[in-house]
């Protein structure tokens, strides 16, 4: 009974030894079976108003979706998007660190750092493979302090607290002013305050300064209670913020990257089509006021959309580094080795794009169409103006003594102007009328009124001129002056 028990046993072993085998064999003969899920993570600033293009228009359109590879080995592969939005950039670079963000967009000294960053990471680089937009003056970043303030400069500062998002472009900007004018790193009290919390104590007056990066100095003197004394432009440095990828995602999913990219030329176009109907998409999204989103990426706006690698911007990355190494923050990085422009240049193919062309184009898109006040056409769109009317949209002048002309009449009409533009007349950068300073003189009979950003580049013009410096409420009453 023994022998037959173990006689069945071990026949009971092999049919099963047998039948493992088989099914082994079977199973090898079976093709690997595709992937079915990919994940990944999109680091966004959405109220940083010169990154949006590269996160929220993206989500809110469903650009991304339009674009990811849906053939060969993407076949019936189901993406799941985790769109992350911040209020700066280091955060942001954390999630990429931790490999929960595969992409992020940030500012120009956040993304150096983050470079920096990932040279010691085992796992994974990060790359920067485009841009967002750009300002080649440096203009974006800013310095305010409450509209009451007796300061006017950044040298009024002088001991004084100054709150900034530590790590940010604004930082950077403050930094590098600080090298340029040799002042010693005690110069301001500096502290760490993101522009939630900085822009609530100036408001309260619990700071002298704010220092911030885009929208943050043009957003708070339009909420009315702050007011510019520094630009970026005056530290003659580019800023710009652009996108970084993990390397380890992007050699494992490249055509997932290109699709990325294409959706940011994508949003691109879809600004510059309708300017004014994107600001008020763009506000809703966000909270930061359509009237602000309009001054950064309207025609001749502060920004620049343009997604290509510029030398100008590589090489303003190497001196980011170069600046944050001579403060002893940062050791060796090789910001061109950083920079792959291959995706890039593979998105624009597809989509029937020359890259060439544009990396070399500095052109925005601009001013535009007649003036119904002057009755003339606008032919340089740098001296031109706008005035947002309510109810009736953006409508185009084409000088300053035209716009704040055409502004007096509409408000005697009983007509409401949500905001009125300029340009700079020194630096060419768009600016909220009634933030500006003007140099209003005579000339050849006629009379000339030149706005500026900062009140110095206005006393300067007035002195040459025999001019003097008005508010923009006695620019206003220059314009209209004589005018019967």
């Amino acid at each position: 009974m023994t022998q037959f028990r173990a006689k069945s046993f071990r026949s009971s072993l092999l049919r099963t030894v047998a039948a493992v085998l088989t099914a082994s064999c079977a199973f090898a003969a079976l093709p690997a079976r595709a992937q079915t899920a990919i994940s990944f993570g999109i680091g966004t600033q959405d109220t940083t108003t010169n990154t949006v293009t590269t996160g929220v228009v993206i989500k809110e359109l469903k650009l991304l979706e339009k674009y990811l590879p849906k053939d060969g080995k993407y076949a019936n592969v189901a993406y799941t998007i985790d769109w992350q939005n911040f209020t700066s950039g280091p955060p942001v670079t954390n999630g990429m660190m931790a490999d929960k963000l595969q992409f992020g967009a940030m500012g120009d000294y956040p993304l150096v750092v983050n470079g920096y960053t990932f040279q010691s990471n085992p796992q994974s680089k990060s790359q920067l493979i485009g841009i967002a937009a750009y300002n080649l003056d440096g203009s974006g970043n800013g310095v305010v302090v409450h509209k009451d303030s007796p300061y006017f400069e950044l040298s009024d500062l002088k001991g004084k607290v100054l709150s900034v998002p530590f790590g940010s472009a604004a930082h950077g900007m403050i930094l590098k002013a600080m090298q340029d004018k040799g002042w010693p790193a005690d110069y301001f009290k500096l502290v760490s305050q993101s522009p939630e919390v900085g822009s609530t104590n100036l408001q309260e007056r619990k700071i002298d300064a704010h220092a911030d990066f885009v929208p943050f100095a043009e957003l708070l003197p339009f909420r009315g209670f702050a007011r510019k004394i520094f630009d970026g432009v005056e530290t003659n440095a580019p800023t710009w913020h652009g996108m970084v990828v993990r390397t380890d995602f992007a050699q494992k999913y490249p055509e997932v990257v290109v699709a990325y990219l294409k959706a940011v030329i994508d949003a691109n176009d879809w600004v510059r089509k309708d300017p004014q109907g994107a600001a008020e998409k763009i506000a809703k999204w966000t909270g930061i006021d359509k009237e602000v989103v309009y001054i950064f990426l309207g025609p001749g706006g502060i920004m620049t959309l343009d997604p290509t690698l510029k030398p100008q911007l590589v090489a303003d990355a190497a001196e980011d580094a170069a600046v944050l190494q001579k403060l002893g923050r940062m050791k060796e990085f090789d910001t061109k080795a950083w920079v792959n422009d291959t995706y890039m240049r593979q998105a624009f193919k597809e989509m029937g794009l020359d890259y060439e062309a544009q990396l070399k184009s500095l052109a925005n898109y601009e001013v535009s169409g007649d003036d119904s006040f002057c009755k003339v056409k606008i032919t340089e769109p740098r001296k031109a103006g706008e005035i947002w009317i309510e109810g009736k949209g953006v409508k185009p002048y084409s000088s300053a003594a035209c716009t704040l002309g055409a502004l007096a009449e509409l408000t005697a009409q009983g007509k409401k102007a949500n905001m009125t533009y300029l340009f700079d007349t020194a630096r060419g950068i768009k600016l909220f009328a009634t933030d500006a300073f003007f140099a209003v003189s005579a000339k050849d009979g006629k009379r000339e009124i030149l706005p500026f950003m900062l009140k110095a580049d206005a006393e300067a013009a007035a002195a040459k001129a025999g001019g003097k410096v008005m508010s923009f409420g006695d620019a206003l009453k220059a314009a209209t002056a004589g005018r019967g």
